[in-house]
């Protein structure tokens, strides 16, 4: 049954606690050099403030150690906000000491004060109820807009909707169209259906490989891993990448996948991991000694393009090869353009590949573009996230009023 959305509940006078996904990259200066995911939790956030709802914004950035250190503040996603919002958004200090109670008390109805790193709490990371009652004391209502953590149980995914009690406690729009786009992609596919999947390990991605062999009619393996199933099919494959410890597991996937497991017929290779190296292609299981597959070969994707247009619903997850160092990336720019070009149904599962396929222009010209990696792979691979199913459901014969499309 679908969730309940946040536009679904009434927020008039009433204070928000919404968990987003507001880890976005930082230089050196701590400016913000992408900041595609504040930008997507927006229709979420003006749902409440333009309701005249008071909100409390909750994320965490980077990995600190469970303590404060300035250079994951979230004080340049709040600067970042107001000049998105063009209104005035106000920063705490602190997540839930006196800075935050002090600017939550002055808050007014229309206004948005941002937390300061959640991982900043020891108690985020290892889900502690005491820091969550906390957290949940602040708000009338809890929602989830973070789906790039939506696969893991901190506290403020699970035990702060758990804190609320008989509260409302809803899913954003972003986590709603999410989560509908990779459901019906598993549950009721448009065929042909296609994935492809790429990356250095065949250990990250081995359960939704094995899941996907189950439901698509191809999974097409790109980057590094291909050269571990090239050593399980007893190919040569010189100094290239490879899982020696999960030959055996290729092989099981090979046998297991059949013609639905394609794997690359030629490679791009290097003599050294660096954009200047001596170069050459090779066909598959044909790498000779010192040299390495840093990308898929010509051949091999002409092939994937060809089987990508023909698709009516693809899932991408991974690059093909070093696509941030060309001319290694030349492979997932051709696969990139085939989806682009395709009239099917795409889903770009996050990370890599969706920095790709925003860097390339072709974000406008494929369905979605996930916003969460791990979180889409967990997906992919069939599981259930506990920190949306507890969210409260929509009743029977409601509809979905978030116009996000997933009703």
């Amino acid at each position: 049954m679908a969730k309940m959305t946040i536009q679904d509940v009434d927020v008039a006078d009433k204070t928000v606690l919404m968990r987003v996904d507001f880890n976005v990259p930082l230089d050196d200066q701590g400016n913000i050099t992408d900041d595609r995911r504040i930008e997507m939790a927006l229709p979420s956030i003006k749902s409440v403030l333009d309701r005249g709802g008071k909100l409390i914004l909750m994320s965490h950035l980077g990995r600190p150690k469970d303590a404060p250190d300035p250079k994951y503040s979230m004080k340049p996603t709040a600067v970042r906000l107001g000049e998105l919002l063009k209104l005035p958004v106000e920063f705490a200090t602190d997540t839930v000491g006196d800075d935050a109670k002090a600017k939550l008390q002055a808050l007014k109805k229309g206004g948005v004060l941002v937390l300061e790193n959640l991982r900043f709490q020891p108690g985020e990371k290892k889900g502690d109820a005491a820091f969550a009652a906390e957290l949940a004391a602040m708000a009338d209502i809890y929602c989830n807009d973070a789906f790039g953590t939506c696969h893991r149980t901190d506290a403020s995914m699970v035990a702060v909707p758990k804190a609320m009690g008989s509260k409302p406690k809803v899913v954003g729009f972003l986590v709603a169209k999410e989560i509908q786009y990779l459901t019906d992609a598993i549950a009721d596919p448009k065929r042909p259906f296609v994935a492809i999947l790429g990356g250095a390990k065949v250990s990250d991605k081995i359960m939704v490989i094995q899941n996907l062999l189950g439901i698509c009619d191809k999974v097409l393996i790109g980057g590094a891993m291909a050269y571990t199933f090239s050593l399980a099919q007893g190919g040569k494959v010189g100094k290239s990448l490879v899982e020696a410890d999960k030959v055996d597991l290729a092989k099981e996937l090979l046998a297991s996948g059949g013609d639905k497991l394609v794997l690359p017929v030629d490679n791009h290779c290097g003599d050294a991991f660096k954009a200047d190296c001596n170069k050459k292609y090779c066909e598959s299981g044909e790498i000779e000694d010192g040299w390495e597959g840093l990308d898929i070969g010509p051949k091999t994707a002409k092939m994937y393009a060809e089987i990508v247009k023909a698709a009516k619903t693809v899932v991408w997850n991974g690059p093909m090869g070093v696509c941030e160092m060309p001319p290694f990336d030349e492979g997932t720019k051709i696969v990139a353009q085939a989806i682009a070009e395709s009239d099917s149904i795409s889903i770009i599962g996050g990370g890599d590949s969706a920095a790709a396929i925003q860097q390339l222009g072709f974000a406008d010209k494929v369905s979605h573009v996930s916003t969460g990696g791990g979180a889409s792979l967990s997906m992919l691979e069939g599981q259930k996230f506990e920190a949306v199913e507890i969210l409260d459901e929509k009743k029977s014969g409601d509809s979905c009023s978030c116009k996000c499309g997933c009703s």
